[in-house]
């Protein structure tokens, strides 16, 4: 199949779509205001990343003199800059617009954010005390003097560009650092029943004279600047550095990569804004961005609350799985049969208590696990540790290369370590992004294994925010299965064949083409056939083409991609018959669920792996096919709920990209559906 823009849509534009869909929860008056902030700050998270890693990639491709039409859907790697950029203004001024209607409304619940020059003089006080015992003495100013080479700007920080200008009209330009480390948000002592909040940038303009007071000026102004750099890590090939080293560097070289974006107030003065991009050496290639008063939004994610769980969504409690106690063995429960942990929905205590009771079990003897990101204090990281100290064979393969965790994962890897933990550091080549836990147990004198296969990351805080599938079981067949892929990490050159688990990079494509190829020999032998897929994102031009076969076909396909989608559904002769719907909500939807109809007897997959190229060639996923009948209705049922959802559902074509899906049927909002159906389990 030709590959062209009617074809696949480009991924970049596809990723900047999905980020729309998120902004639209921030202008959604249905979600609770404080959260809606909270959607503004992940919009602009996820902008930064995507320009660290993404425009990156594209601006590598076309400072390479490569015209990347192959690789980017048809568009040329200088023409797709060009519309980023674009996209990104419009987004940019759309969430500017957003954020002063937000403000509006806080008003209305008596919460203000007040800038420099509304504070009074109940808060003077406070303000200036604040700045002296908690600002001043961490404060960064850089001046730009012409005889001082500029340092390298961090792209984690966001800077107040201040201009002074004297009386003969001559300027002198400083940066005044915002750190990351420093709360972005002040809560000023309230009054009247009134709540006020200034940020960090608005303290420091209402302070400019106390931080520049040596200086003589007529007149003094700040604006805001924040830049970002390429986030790509790159290795030197040192071979005498340990890969924890090498890695440690590239993470510090990233500070000081290639400029891909730089977003400024666009009140700034000309000639300081001139000024500054001369002495960044940021030219017309780089994505220049005109914003307003405040960057760094992401900081909105950590809006303080102040109280008012009114504006916030109602915290669920985690359920139990029924069947399943925190208080009994969970190695004799399993033992009997499979069970499937849905958090947050579920509690994720289900598998830190299958950990620690693995570490505790003197008959436990070994522990193979695989980590992709940590919480900051890992309760996951301490059960392993305690399993070490107490003598079990412990071995962890931990991926140093998630992004933007590396630091974490590399200070947590030392720790391991250094308490005797076997330590393996993924495969040459590959990520290892697959999630998965394998344990032997001595019983009546031979070793029986019990494990868990996940769709996420074993991770405390995000299980509070994700959603994820974990199957708990003691099916021996598909253990076996997962402890040859811990084999694999050893011995790399080895080639294991699967039984059960379909893995990549060596058999997911030809697996998952097989059992397309089955739904389409149903349509020809007029059998029922059907492909229900639950995905974060599909960019694999193969898989893309594969479901539009099966499309042409006759076989009906459902999809719910959270994220990038290169798939074109419902264009006749190409893929009428497949409808794609995203679901952006309270939860990040995490969970990756294959579902093949089979003729009647339907095969069902939780996995690891979304249908990109990445996830299918250059890394090593697990897709773990799920037996037990109980656990398959469930999924299914899951599935169903997803894709009735008439409330935060939005449909994914060419003419009706991100509307959101409404119908006369009774709502379904998916998320909060999910929560009852575990609820009315348990009642039952």
């Amino acid at each position: 199949m030709t590959k062209d823009k009617n074809v696949y849509i480009n991924r970049e534009l596809s990723w900047l779509q999905f980020n729309a869909r998120v902004l639209q929860e921030a202008a959604d008056k249905g979600v609770p205001l404080i959260e809606r902030l909270r959607f503004l700050g992940i919009f602009s998270n996820n902008l930064d990343e995507f320009f660290k890693v993404r425009y990156a990639t594209v601006k590598r491709i076309y400072e390479a003199g490569k015209g990347g039409k192959s690789e980017l859907g048809g568009i040329k790697a200088g023409d797709l800059l060009e519309e980023i950029t674009k996209i990104v203004i419009e987004q940019q001024t759309e969430s500017l617009e957003i954020l002063d209607k937000i403000d509006k409304e806080l008003e209305n619940e008596n919460i203000y954010i007040i800038n420099e020059t509304e504070i009074d003089k109940e808060h003077h006080e406070f303000i200036k005390n604040y700045f002296y015992q908690e600002i001043s003495p961490a404060l960064v100013v850089i001046m730009l003097n012409e005889d001082v080479a500029l340092p390298e700007l961090m792209d984690i920080s966001a800077y107040l560009t201040v201009k002074m200008t004297n009386a003969d009209g001559k300027f002198q330009v400083a940066l005044v650092e915002i750190s990351s480390e420093m709360d972005r948000f002040v809560v000023l002592p309230s009054k009247d029943g009134s709540n006020y909040i200034i940020m960090i940038d608005d303290i420091l303009r209402y302070c400019l004279d106390d931080i520049f007071n040596i200086f003589s000026y007529e007149n003094i102004s700040a604006h805001m600047i924040k830049i970002t750099r390429d986030g790509e890590l790159d290795f030197d090939s040192d071979l005498s550095k340990s890969f924890i080293d090498k890695l440690s560097e590239s993470v510090k070289d990233r500070q000081s990569g290639d400029p891909v974006r730089f977003v400024y107030d666009k009140r700034i003065e000309e000639d300081t804004l001139a000024f500054l991009l001369e002495r960044m050496s940021i030219h017309k290639k780089e994505s220049i961005i005109p914003g307003g008063r405040y960057h760094n939004r992401r900081d909105y994610m950590s809006f303080p609350s102040l109280g008012r769980t009114d504006l916030l969504y109602d915290k669920i409690k985690p359920l139990p799985v029924k069947g399943l106690s925190l208080e009994d063995s969970i190695f004799k429960t399993i033992a009997k049969k499979d069970y499937l942990v849905y958090t947050p929905y579920h509690t994720f205590s289900y598998i830190v208590k299958f950990l620690r009771e693995a570490a505790l079990d003197p008959k436990v003897k070994t522990i193979k696990i695989t980590i992709y990101r940590l919480a900051q204090i890992s309760h996951v990281a301490s059960s392993l540790i305690n399993a070490a100290k107490n003598g079990k064979k412990v071995t962890v393969s931990i991926e140093l290369r998630a992004r933007f965790d590396e630091a974490a994962n590399i200070n947590y890897a030392e720790q391991m370590q250094d308490e005797g933990i076997k330590m393996l550091f993924g495969v040459t080549g590959l990520k290892v992004h697959c999630k998965m836990c394998v344990i032997e147990r001595e019983e009546n004198d031979k070793l029986v294994r019990y494990g868990f296969i996940s769709t996420g990351n074993f991770n405390e805080s995000t299980a509070k925010i994700y959603t994820d599938f974990t199957l708990l079981t003691a099916n021996a067949k598909i253990l076996k299965d997962i402890n040859k892929v811990f084999n694999f990490f050893e011995v790399n050159y080895k080639i294991y064949r699967y039984k059960h688990i379909i893995t990549s990079p060596h058999y997911t494509q030809s697996k998952l083409f097989a059992l397309i190829d089955n739904e389409i020999e149903s349509v020809k032998n007029g059998k029922q056939a059907y492909i229900k897929l639950k995905l974060n994102s599909i960019s694999s031009y193969k898989m893309v083409d594969k479901l539009y076969e099966a499309s042409r076909a006759g076989v009906k396909i459902q999809m719910i991609v959270r994220g990038l989608c290169c798939l074109v559904p419902g264009v006749k002769g190409m893929s009428e018959n497949i409808e794609i719907i995203s679901i952006i909500d309270k939860f990040l939807e995490h969970t990756r669920l294959y579902i093949f109809a089979n003729n009647n007897d339907p095969k069902i997959y939780i996995s690891s792996a979304d249908w990109m190229t990445r996830n299918i060639d250059t890394r090593v996923e697990v897709s773990c096919p799920i037996y037990d009948k109980d656990i398959k209705l469930e999924l299914q049922d899951l599935f169903n709920i997803c894709w009735n959802d008439n409330v935060k559902a939005r449909i994914i074509n060419e003419t009706q990209n991100n509307t959101y899906r409404r119908n006369d049927k009774p709502k379904v909002r998916a998320q909060f559906e999910t929560y009852n159906y575990y609820l009315n389990k348990l009642e039952r």
